[in-house]
């Protein structure tokens, strides 16, 4: 799989969101219009991971072909919801990028994604959780870095990581992540084989 450079990352990132507001102006949700088209495939070959909060699960897909299925998952204790706040202990959903791997963290593995993107960010603005300033601050961020900031009013360090040194009986049975979303070690191991940086991440 080829890695994309931390420049086509970055304008992948910040493009899409743009061609939806162009194509559909100020919307109530960005993310419900963002996940009603995220399931599709972007090319017969592209792999991709698909965590569904309602069943509890993780695919792996292959275009439309599966290639593996974890479950059952834990996500964040708060629950699962496109409007994230900082402390909150959910899951965003929405679709994103997985932009670093952590091979030294707590958690076994840590797969880092694009949270927040500029499409949460859009809708912190419309919703006056972001001012204009914050707005603005989130895209120069963004810019210059290459990666979201991640100390906003929305929070940050989203990824999807093991249960390292967790309790693996808990994960059996609850959510209990502060917004992650967490697998076994073994699982983790597996998935951090088959995906790379630009890999596409969608929560539902």
């Amino acid at each position: 799989m080829t890695p994309l450079s931390r420049r086509r990352f970055t304008l992948l990132a910040l493009g899409a969101p743009v061609a939806l507001l162009g194509t559909q102006g100020a919307s109530a949700n960005l993310i419900e219009t963002v996940l009603s088209r995220a399931h599709v495939p972007r090319h017969d070959d592209e792999v991709w991971v698909l965590v569904d909060d309602r069943e509890a699960t993780l695919t792996l897909y292959r275009g439309n072909r599966q290639l593996d299925r974890f479950a059952p998952i834990s996500l964040g204790r708060g629950g699962a919801s496109a409007a994230r706040r900082r402390g909150s202990n959910v899951t965003p959903l929405g679709e994103f990028r997985v932009n670093r791997f952590n091979h030294e963290s707590d958690w076994h593995i840590f797969i880092g994604i694009d949270y927040p993107t500029p499409s949460h960010a859009r809708m912190a603005l419309e919703e006056g959780v972001f001012t204009q300033q914050d707005y603005d601050d989130y895209y120069d961020y963004y810019r210059r870095q290459g990666y979201p900031p991640q100390q906003t009013a929305l929070g940050g360090f989203i990824g999807i990581h093991g249960i390292g040194k967790g309790d693996p009986a808990i994960h059996q049975q609850f959510h209990w992540t502060q917004g992650c979303v967490a697998v076994t070690d073994e699982q983790i191991e597996r998935l951090a084989a088959l995906i790379d940086i630009g890999t596409r991440v969608v929560i539902r």
